[in-house]
């Protein structure tokens, strides 16, 4: 999440397409004095490249570690053993509906 938040934050500090023209009526100027004049594009877009290969590599990271987890694994075995019952089960005909079974041969003893 950390590393999230920085990203969003960064991306948040860029200067946007307009910031050219902000800086002739007042505003926007005040990162060409803190980075120099191209040094705040260059360094924000180096931090950003930076934030986002560390973000994809933790999110990558956490998406491997939750599918290998001991949960995943059990629910996953349990459906096999199911799907497994359900084959070596024997088959039940089943009737079209609004039918009934046949009644049994009845029994001859008295």
């Amino acid at each position: 999440m950390i590393v999230s938040v920085f990203l969003i934050f960064v991306i948040l500090l860029q200067p946007g397409k307009g910031d050219a023209m902000a800086a002739f009526a007042g505003g926007g100027g005040s990162s060409n004095t803190v980075f120099g004049g191209r040094g705040s594009v260059t360094f924000l877009s180096k931090v950003t490249a930076i934030c986002a290969i560390i973000f994809m590599i933790t999110s990558l990271t956490q998406a491997f570690w939750s599918s290998h987890s001991d949960s995943v694994l059990r629910a996953r075995r349990n459906i096999a053993a199911q799907d497994a019952a359900k084959k070596s089960a024997p088959a039940q005909p089943t009737l079209p509906a609004g039918e009934t079974a046949p009644a049994p041969p009845p029994s001859d003893k008295k």
